[in-house]
């Protein structure tokens, strides 16, 4: 029974590859940005935060993903509650679509840059999402590092992240 279990997760695992795609979802986007005084601001992982990058419900935009905006493509790699709870699309919203949309916190290096954007850019708009292993992400697997389908391996996450292992 354990290994059927086993087996039925490896599966899923795979399945839920195969179905990685291009999509795109109407979005609040707020910003964020270093605040002076805290340090090494750090996402949720402990990767230190850079211009494109965003935060993401990481139920509905997988981390590692690209989230295409009008101007320029940022990477999922943090979270938070009032992203998850969706606080800024619902206490803003004018209609039930804007009520209803998810919430991206796309992340800039200054106060400065993120509210000069901000001020610039519609508060809601359609984004465009490439998860991990869509065609365009070109993201490798542990099986055939060659292959555009897979899982993200570690390297690959620290890449993104401007990190090193």
């Amino acid at each position: 029974m354990k290994g059927l279990i086993t087996a039925v997760g490896f599966v899923l695992v795979f399945v839920c590859q195969v179905f990685a795609d291009e999509h795109s979802a109407f979005a609040r986007i707020t910003v964020y940005w270093h605040r002076e005084g805290s340090g090494e601001h750090a996402s949720w992982n402990g990767a230190r935060l850079r211009s494109g990058h965003c935060a993401v419900d990481p139920k509905k935009i997988p981390y590692a993903s690209k989230v295409v905006f009008p101007d320029a493509a940022c990477v999922a790699v943090d979270s938070g509650p009032d992203v998850v709870n969706r606080k800024a699309a619902r206490s803003c919203g004018r209609n039930a679509a804007e009520r209803n949309a998810i919430v991206i916190d796309r992340f800039f290096d200054t106060k400065q840059e993120a509210l000069t954007w901000a001020k610039a850019h519609s508060r809601f708009m359609t984004v465009r999402i490439l998860t991990p292993g869509a065609k365009q992400g070109e993201v490798a697997t542990a099986e055939d590092p060659g292959s555009s389908r897979g899982r993200i391996l570690p390297a690959t996450v620290a890449s993104i992240l401007g990190t090193t292992e």
